[in-house]
C-alpha cells in the first residue's frame, strides 16, 4: 500500500485511533520524514527520559527530507536534552508549592488549574511539566470531587483552568461530567482549556466534543498553543472553524524557541495566521527552565529585540505579550 494512501486511509479514523498510531520511535518518525537517524543528533538516552510521541497529522506538516524542520525541532529527541545547563530545574514555574488539593493549583487570585491528565497527544521536548509528578498530582476521577468542593468553598474563584497534559484526551462522558459538575457552581464565570490538540490532533474536535462545551452555562474560552505557521494545515484551519462557528473565544499562546520561531518573519506570519482563522495572538512565552530544555533558551535581551520589531511591523492587536512565568509571583510577569 503506497505511503499516500496510509495516510488518507488514517485520517478517515477517529481521534483516538490516531492518537495510537502516533510515531512513538526515532527510527520510524526519520523513515517517513525520509531522514538518516545517522544524520541527526538524536539520542535514545533523551527519548528514554522523556519518550517521544507524534500524532501522523503533526508530522505531516513538516517538510520531508529537512533535519532543520521547526516542527520536527520540536519533537525530535536529541542530545542536548541530556546536557546540564544552570538554572534549570525539575519544577521551574513553582507547581508543586501551589498544590492544594491533589490535581487542584492555586496559584493566582480568582483562577485555579486542574491537572486533569498527565497525557498529551505530542510530547514537546521544551515542555516545562516534562519531570511533573502527574501519578501524584493529577486529578483523577476520585480526586474530582475534591476539587470541585474546593471551588464552592471558595467563591473568589470565577475560572477554572482545564490542563495537564492535555485535558481534551479526557473521554466525552467524562468531560461531560466535570463540566456538568463546574456549571453547578454559582460564583464560577468561565472554563479556560489550555489545549494543543487542534493543532496536532484536530480530528479531536467533534461535534460532541464542540456539543459539550456550547451547552454549558459558563463561557468557554480555549487557549490553544501554536508556535509556528506550519503548524497550521487545513485540517487544523477546519478545526478551528467548528469551534470559532460555534462562539467560543479563542487565543493562542507560544513559547520562544530557539532555531523554531526566534526570527521576526516567522513571528509575524504566525500571527497572522492565526489572526486569519479568528485567533488572537495572546502570549509568546520565554522558555521555562525546565530539566531538560536548555538547548531552546532564547535570552530575554534577545527577546524583546525581537517582539519590538514585530511591534514596528504588525498593527498592536496582531502583537502577543511578552511574558515570563516566575516561581511565586502572583501572576505571568509581563516583559513588554
Amino acid at each position: 500500500m503506497s505511503e499516500d494512501l496510509n495516510e488518507t486511509l488514517h485520517f478517515t479514523k477517529n481521534w483516538q485511533q490516531q492518537l495510537a498510531e502516533a510515531f512513538n520511535n526515532i527510527e520510524s518518525l526519520c523513515h517517513y520524514l525520509r531522514l538518516s537517524v545517522n544524520d541527526l543528533p538524536v539520542s535514545v538516552a533523551a527519548a528514554e527520559n522523556f519518550p517521544l510521541r507524534v500524532p501522523l497529522s503533526f508530522a505531516a506538516s513538516m517538510q520531508k527530507g529537512n533535519p532543520n524542520d521547526p516542527l520536527l525541532r520540536q519533537v525530535l529527541p536529541i542530545k542536548n536534552e541530556l546536557f546540564a545547563y544552570p538554572g534549570f530545574s525539575n519544577d521551574p514555574v513553582g507547581d508543586l508549592p501551589s498544590a492544594t488539593q491533589t490535581g487542584v493549583l492555586h496559584k493566582y487570585h480568582g483562577r485555579v488549574l486542574f491537572i486533569n491528565t498527565g497525557s498529551c497527544a505530542i510530547n514537546c521536548r521544551y515542555c516545562f511539566r516534562r519531570n511533573f509528578p502527574y501519578a501524584d498530582l493529577q486529578l483523577s476521577k476520585q480526586n474530582e470531587n475534591a476539587g470541585i468542593q474546593y471551588i464552592q468553598d471558595n467563591p473568589d474563584i470565577s475560572e477554572v483552568i482545564l490542563s495537564g497534559g492535555d485535558p481534551l484526551l479526557l473521554n466525552d462522558t467524562r468531560l461531560a461530567k466535570l463540566v456538568a459538575q463546574l456549571n453547578a457552581i454559582p460564583h464560577l464565570k468561565r472554563i479556560r482549556i489550555h489545549t494543543r490538540l487542534p493543532i496536532v490532533l484536530p480530528a479531536r474536535i467533534t461535534d460532541d466534543l464542540i456539543n459539550t462545551l456550547t451547552q454549558s452555562s459558563k463561557q468557554i474560552v480555549i487557549v490553544v498553543h501554536c508556535n509556528h505557521a506550519n503548524e497550521i494545515s487545513p485540517r487544523v484551519i477546519t478545526a478551528f472553524k467548528l469551534l470559532r462557528n460555534k462562539g467560543i473565544t479563542l487565543f493562542n499562546q507560544s513559547v520562544l524557541l530557539k532555531d523554531v520561531n526566534d526570527n521576526v518573519a516567522v513571528l509575524c506570519e504566525l500571527s497572522e495566521q492565526l489572526f486569519g482563522q479568528g485567533i488572537i495572538p495572546y502570549y509568546l512565552h520565554l522558555l521555562d527552565k525546565a530539566t531538560g530544555t536548555g538547548h531552546f533558551e532564547v535570552s530575554e535581551t534577545v527577546a524583546i529585540d525581537l517582539i519590538k520589531e514585530v511591534q514596528a511591523t504588525l498593527p498592536g492587536y496582531l502583537v502577543p505579550k511578552l511574558v515570563k512565568e516566575q516561581a511565586g509571583a502572583l501572576s505571568k510577569q509581563t516583559i513588554l
